[in-house]
């Protein structure tokens, strides 16, 4: 819910690039704290850290993208459903890891779903193109850096500090590619967003931790399928708060792609 949250906080502001540089300000300044008291990584961490710090700046400029152009109502739950499939697909084509039969039914039930998402209000135009692509592009940005933090924790001999500096690392970019946007005048912007877009992300960092914290205790299966259900809150949220159209479309879509993607971890024996 709370990632659902600060998301359709980020999609209600008039100006998203001030929004989205507050909240990585918000992520760099909880970074520079926690590496003043974690582990430092080990040094084969590092270019996992670098690697995922990229992605997810490009993770960022593209999910700004396609929130400046899209329904939050399509656009969240396209984003974070296309990752689990792309996540998928990589480990089976690419990685040499086999598809159960059960992992293969929610491959096809996730498929339908964000097709249905994408299909809600008819076959898209040319003008809605871009922001499907955004959006679809967001997707496999998250299952990048999802598969390069799989393999970057493994190695760093501190979760706590891989965290830290991805934090920290990530956080400081976007805000200078921000400025060399909008130059002197980017300050302006953000005093009046400073509260709303701070506290979005602190949000959004308590939702990473507490993903974290249940990780630490719990069935990682199920808690992988039980953090979808942000899609459903994204698609509640676009309907109940930004009174987007076809809001219940999208809602029983959303719940498809949940339906396939707990079917997918459920069944990945992990």
């Amino acid at each position: 819910m709370l990632h659902a949250v600060w998301n359709g906080m980020t999609h209600g502001l008039r100006d998203k690039l001030a929004g989205f540089t507050l909240i990585s300000i918000a992520s760099a300044g909880c970074g520079a704290v926690l590496v003043c008291v974690a582990p430092l990584p080990d040094p084969a961490a590092w270019p996992y850290i670098a690697a995922s710090a990229a992605l997810q700046v490009a993770y960022q400029l593209l999910l700004l993208r396609a929130y400046q152009l899209g329904d939050f109502g399509q656009m969240y739950p396209t984003a974070r459903g296309t990752s689990p499939l792309v996540v998928a697909l990589v480990s089976t084509t690419l990685l040499g890891h086999s598809l159960p039969a059960g992992q293969a039914v929610g491959v096809a039930v996730i498929s339908c779903g964000l097709a249905a998402v994408a299909l809600a209000d008819g076959i898209p135009g040319r003008a809605q193109l871009p922001a499907l692509a955004a959006a679809l592009g967001t997707g496999v940005m998250i299952a990048s850096y999802t598969l390069v933090d799989g393999s970057g924790v493994r190695v760093s001999g501190s979760v706590f500090g891989y965290i830290a500096w991805l934090y920290l690392c990530q956080g400081l970019v976007f805000p200078l590619i921000a400025w060399a946007r909008r130059g002197p005048s980017l300050l302006s912007a953000l005093r009046p967003l400073s509260g709303r877009g701070l506290a979005g992300g602190l949000i959004s960092l308590l939702a990473y931790g507490l993903v974290v914290w249940a990780q630490s205790h719990g069935d990682l299966s199920t808690i992988a399928a039980l953090r979808e259900t942000s899609i459903v809150f994204g698609a509640l949220i676009g309907a109940v708060v930004f009174r987007e159209r076809l809001g219940h479309r999208r809602i029983a879509a959303s719940a498809t792609v949940l339906v396939g993607i707990a079917v997918l971890q459920l069944t990945g024996g992990r």
